[in-house]
């Protein structure tokens, strides 16, 4: 009997799931320890109520934006996730063609299976480049040059990491997986790889402001104290994160971290939200919230695994459309039009 049409991003991960290697699906499903965070993420979202504004035209829904001036067609984009190859041979490639058709960016990881040269040279939309420090900063300058060479649009500094987070679902099937970096093999021999023993500090973000002309984005900022930093140090922008979970167990869901963050930057820069997005009605609350547009991380990977490119397409349209649907039934006929009193926070 054929599988019935998927209807959400929730059906794609149950068919992910089927089709996948367990080692494969822990490595992606799993979130650090007792996967406090990674419940709550869910649960946050599912919290804030939408307070539908009546009455209004809404015959027209325009869901398109801008990220650090470029063009989208909504604002939901692609977060950087590794290993692309573990759900499909075309790897990163498919997923680059994907984020062109549907208008939108794909941040291209560091740990991606494919190198950077191949993934932004397979497609004429713009790819940010997101960025693990190596212990040898030599190291670090030679990936961000091939960024730029690459035609990158950006550098997404990842800084919540200075260990990996201990995702113990993964870690007892782990060596099973066919691990290939294909950024590590262009690098010049280093002392040690990323990021342990290699920590951000904001004495490195100068520093990568100073190396490249490029936007600069921090990835993995939870409070108002970081946020404020952030700003101080000319950044473009920051990604409110906890890492899908991934890192430190116990953390605030990145939805409820949102709010503070907002408040400290005070319009400086640009402010993106990921962890935790599943539905349309997930991206109006955290636009309502004060995020400029979010990133998807799993959903990706389930739609990689179960139709190449045309299952990435597939789930950024879902987000897309139930975005539209639900930007109509609050009466909120555009992105500029939605604001705080979309929701009520309890």
């Amino acid at each position: 009997m054929n599988e019935p049409k998927p209807l959400n991003v929730f059906d794609y991960e149950h068919m992910a799931r089927q089709i996948l290697q367990p080692a494969t699906w822990d490595y992606i499903s799993a979130g650090a320890d007792d996967e406090v965070t990674l419940t709550r993420n869910r649960s946050s979202f599912e919290r804030i109520g939408i307070r539908p504004k009546c009455l209004v035209d809404v015959t027209w829904i325009d869901t398109s934006t801008t990220v650090l001036g470029h063009p989208i067609a909504a604002p939901i984009l692609i977060a950087p996730t590794g290993q692309h190859a573990f759900v499909s041979a075309e790897a990163e490639i498919a997923t680059a063609t994907a984020a062109s058709a549907a208008n939108t960016i794909l941040v291209a990881s560091t740990s991606s299976s494919r190198t950077i040269e191949e993934i932004a040279g397979a497609v004429a939309s713009p790819t940010w480049f997101q960025l693990y420090l190596f212990l040898d900063r030599d190291r670090s300058e030679a990936m961000v040059r091939r960024a730029e060479a690459s035609g990158c649009r950006a550098i997404v500094l990842t800084v919540d990491s200075p260990r990996w987070g201990r995702k113990e679902r993964s870690l007892r099937t782990e060596d099973d997986l066919p691990w290939r970096n294909g950024n590590l093999q262009s690098l010049p021999p280093g002392k040690g790889e990323y990021p342990d023993g290699a920590p951000a500090t904001w004495a490195d973000v100068d520093w990568l402001r100073k190396l490249t002309d490029l936007p600069i984005v921090i990835k993995g900022l939870l409070t108002a104290e970081d946020a404020a930093l952030a700003a101080d140090h000319g950044v473009q922008a920051v990604i409110v994160s906890n890492h899908g979970g991934r890192q430190l167990d116990g953390a605030v869901a990145s939805i409820d971290a949102l709010p503070e963050v907002i408040a400290a930057v005070d319009g400086k820069l640009e402010v993106y939200l990921d962890s935790g997005i599943r539905r349309g009605t997930d991206v109006l609350k955290s636009l309502a919230l004060g995020a400029r547009a979010v990133l998807i991380g799993r959903p990706v990977l389930w739609g990689l695994a179960v139709n190449g490119s045309k299952g990435v397409i597939e789930i950024l349209r879902m987000l897309q459309n139930e975005l539209a649907w639900a930007m109509a039934l609050s009466g909120r006929p555009s992105i500029r039009s939605i604001d705080q009193t979309v929701v009520r926070s309890p």
